[in-house]
């Protein structure tokens, strides 16, 4: 379930009420009047099944809740009561197949953007990799693949084209080009600094890498791959899952290919230079799709099993 923080103006405390109160799924209403000082207003405390958060959440911001209050959701854990299940049951739908839109979209919108800690993530992960590629060292390039914060961006044009937010798209997409093109600049010049002291060489580029040669030949499976990390990405997004979202992060040829042809132009290979640039925009363009195309079957199979459920009561609340 979720748990909503409402500030409400005193004069339309009631309103909001009953709107709570007439949402199937809605229970443990609470009022706390005068208790919010900035803004000031009554605050008003209930919990609501996922399935039926979304709805409500959207209900509440067209009464302009979040301007003249605010509107604060939470994911609960654990809840020991009664009403709580009771209020489950009546909302229709299932809560893992539920998408909280206005989540999807904030989360989103934090991990797209371009700031000094993004870059450096992605820039340390870009490194980690060219250290795994000159040494052929599979762990290493894991280890990069782990670190790496593409993702966020790339859900966050998946969302973008989904909610038709074109401002967010753009955001996205800056941070995308904007974070790789300046993680491979420093990539390129670390490469440049371990080849001074010693620790790089050309021979390291042009040798047999059986563990890592994959980098940068492309081909129709990596465009697959990406697919598959893309729909595992976005319903781990949807759902909560962050873990899955961890094994999302270490399968896809994104930051390694990225690293393997910064090193590459910097020793003047333009071959894998070019077959490590399409390995990344295969893999780049394979999420964007898939994320896509997942968060519109989502909406689509979300909206079908709400039409088939059977009408509710409304869930039991207390004023």
């Amino acid at each position: 379930m979720l748990h909503l923080r409402l500030i409400v103006p005193s004069d339309r405390t009631e309103e909001v009420v009953r709107l709570l109160e007439r949402t199937v799924g809605t229970t443990h209403v609470a009022v706390l009047a005068g208790a919010a000082r900035s803004p000031a207003g009554d605050l008003v405390l209930c919990d609501v099944a996922r399935e039926a958060g979304d709805e409500l959440i959207g209900a509440l911001r067209k009464k302009g809740i979040d301007d003249c209050g605010s509107i604060t959701a939470e994911n609960i854990d654990l809840t020991l009561s009664k009403h709580a299940d009771e209020a489950e049951q009546a909302a229709p739908g299932e809560g893992a197949d539920a998408v909280l839109w206005e989540e999807l979209s904030e989360v989103t919108h934090e991990e797209s953007t371009f700031s000094a800690t993004y870059v450096a993530f992605l820039a340390v992960a870009t490194m980690l990799a060219a250290c795994g590629v000159m040494l052929d060292n599979a762990i290493l390039i894991v280890g990069a693949m782990a670190v790496g914060p593409e993702f966020g961006p790339l859900a966050g044009i998946s969302t973008a084209l989904v909610q038709r937010a074109p401002r967010l798209v753009a955001r996205s997409l800056w941070a995308l080009i904007g974070g790789f093109a300046a993680a491979m600049v420093l990539t390129a010049g670390f490469s440049w600094l371990m080849d001074l002291f010693g620790l790089f060489d050309a021979e390291m580029v042009t040798a047999d890498r059986p563990n890592t040669g994959f980098i940068w030949h492309p081909d129709w499976m990596s465009f697959v791959v990406a697919l598959l990390a893309g729909i595992a990405g976005t319903l781990s997004l949807t759902s909560a899952k962050s873990g899955a979202l961890i094994g999302v992060a270490i399968s896809v040829t994104t930051v390694p290919a990225a690293a393997n042809a910064a090193v590459a132009f910097s020793y003047q290979d333009f071959q894998q230079t070019w077959g490590s640039s399409a390995q990344l925009l295969a893999n780049l363009g394979g999420i964007v799709v898939a994320g896509t195309l997942t968060l519109l079957l989502q909406r689509v199979l979300w909206a079908a099993q709400r039409r088939r459920a059977p009408a509710g009561r409304p869930g039991p609340s207390a004023g």
